[in-house]
């Protein structure tokens, strides 16, 4: 990253490259900042190969922070803002950060994982916060950001391609969260894969308002340093301004989910839809029924594709050679099999598992870290897999067709369901729980929950949704909730979900969408 900002500095100083937050930024003024963060790492006593925790919304600071830690070889830990009690503490505690950067609206949610575990908060070195902190509850070591006024000498360690840049979260499947482990290389490659199959020229203006703690809206930054493009990255989606912010920006290129596009159809269609510049947008999951309808109303033309966290952009659609409903073929520096069970090539038009691998040096994640079990199984016969069932055509399109993982994706964020389980789980009049994906009428997943209470107890399903409030993020909190004498079970007593994502929403389920009660966000 660094020898491309530098690069940037170099040929063009003073224009702008990022806007985030209100703030507008050169690449001379982003690497200046980056500067002054790197600085105050170091006189903080951190050092190369150290890990520093973020929990921000889509704000520069963000962008700072990512070129400080790659100045000083630091290795970034961003968590989702809304993580919060238990499951913050876990990254806290997992990651053996030494320090976590905060802005003052998330402090809240640094309070609550403190009185989960007061051991991994505590355990920090510091904790800083981006604006002057409100008041709270005591945290240890709270202090606002020590920046000087000036960088001062800073270290530029340009870290080898193969070394750690961030530890991004993923869901777990069977157990907690993973940290994926992404290397600088890896980084690399998914912005240099993304300007080529999206076709990102340096005359363009990239627009996302997905969150930067993901890597879809971080590559963005990554594409514009490859391409010389510039990126503007808005606070968050919103189904009544994304058209205004795509004209304000002057955006020609932008960054959707699947879910987000029946969510925009859902309006009332009027002149700001095509009041703008954009030509195409990267929708991955976005389903074929609402190509021509999307199209026709905001004269934005939609590709597919596919990518995770710990692969890379392998799978692409192209505008020249494209079929609505199919993520696309296997872009060039990649393969892409899908195989059975036991890791057999299936025939074409077969269902399998999506299994994936890489041409260049490190082009994709490293590993799970401190979980060497679950990357072998991952990478196992040195392919990774994905964990997504999906088929091949003859013509080489690869079609999702859903998830083998038990894992649920909604509006999209991936949610553990182990993790959710184990909030509700913890409820005292909770004797087993099980949760699962059930479709949405959207895109995507909804969250459900079915339960067996202990004996003798009684419940009532907000008492369990105001007590997931304090200790999920929202969007985990299940939307459906189902009482049974007992869950489905095979022989050695392991819960068949598959049976229960079959019924899903029964009868006498109960539904909060339905319930008229607002979950606090």
């Amino acid at each position: 990253m660094i020898p491309l900002l530098r690069a940037r500095v170099a040929s063009t100083p003073h224009t702008e490259l990022l806007r985030c937050g209100g703030r507008a930024l050169s690449a001379e003024e982003l690497l200046d900042e980056g500067a002054r963060y790197a600085a105050a790492f170091g006189r903080a006593g951190l050092r190369e190969g150290d890990r520093v925790a973020m929990q921000c919304g889509n704000r520069h600071e963000f962008i700072a922070v990512v070129v400080a830690c790659a100045l000083s070889g630091i290795v970034l830990v961003p968590i989702n803002t809304a993580s919060r009690g238990s499951q913050l503490a876990y990254y806290v505690r997992n990651s053996r950060a030494r320090l976590l950067l905060c802005e003052s609206a998330l402090l809240p949610n640094v309070e609550s994982a403190h009185l989960a575990d007061a051991e991994a908060i505590s355990a920090l070195q510091a904790i800083w916060s981006f604006d002057l902190p409100p008041a709270i509850a005591e945290l240890p070591r709270l202090t606002s950001v020590p920046l000087a006024d000036g960088a001062g000498p800073v270290h530029d360690v340009a870290p080898e391609p193969a070394l750690p840049s961030l530890v991004m979260y993923t869901s777990g499947t069977s157990g907690p969260s993973k940290g994926v482990v992404c290397s600088h290389a890896q980084l690399y490659w998914w912005g240099h894969h993304s300007v080529r199959n999206i076709g990102v020229l340096p005359s363009d203006v990239l627009y996302t308002c997905l969150p930067l703690f993901h890597i879809n809206a971080l590559n963005t930054f990554f594409q514009a340093l490859i391409s010389g493009a510039r990126v503007v990255v808005g606070p968050r989606f919103s189904v009544s301004q994304l058209f205004g912010e795509l004209a304000k920006s002057g955006a020609t290129v932008t960054f959707l989910l699947g879910a987000m596009v029946p969510m925009l159809l859902s309006r009332k269609p009027d002149a700001s839809e095509r009041a703008h510049c954009v030509r195409v947008a990267l929708a991955p999951g976005a389903s074929a029924q609402h190509y021509e309808e999307f199209e026709g109303r905001t004269n934005i033309r939609m590709l597919d594709g596919f990518g995770s966290t710990e692969s890379n952009f392998v799978i692409c659609s192209s505008l020249e050679d494209r079929r609505p409903g199919w993520m696309g073929k296997v872009a060039a520096g990649f393969e892409a099999r899908v195989v059975d069970e036991l890791d057999n090539e299936v025939p074409h038009g077969t269902p399998g598992e999506l299994v994936l691998r890489h041409d260049e040096p490190f082009a994709f994640a490293s590993g799970y870290l401190d979980m060497p079990e679950k990357t072998v199984e991952a990478w196992r016969n040195l392919w990774f897999h994905t964990g997504d069932r999906v088929l091949r055509d003859e013509d080489g399109f690869f079609r999702f067709i859903d998830r083998i993982k038990d894992s649920i994706r909604r509006r999209g964020e991936n949610i553990s369901s182990y993790e959710v389980e184990q909030v509700i789980g913890a409820h005292p009049c909770v004797a087993e729980v099980a949760v699962y994906a059930v479709p949405s009428e959207l895109a995507e997943d909804e969250v459900m929950c079915s339960l067996v209470l202990r004996e003798g107890s009684t419940y009532k399903p907000l008492e369990l949704v105001e007590w997931c409030e304090a200790r999920l993020a929202y969007f985990a909190i299940p939307r459906f909730w189902r009482t049974m004498a007992e869950l489905p079970k095979t022989e050695n007593g392991k819960i068949q979900k598959y049976k229960l994502r079959a019924e899903g929403p029964t009868p006498d389920s109960w539904e909060l969408a339905a319930s008229g009660y607002k979950v606090k966000r």
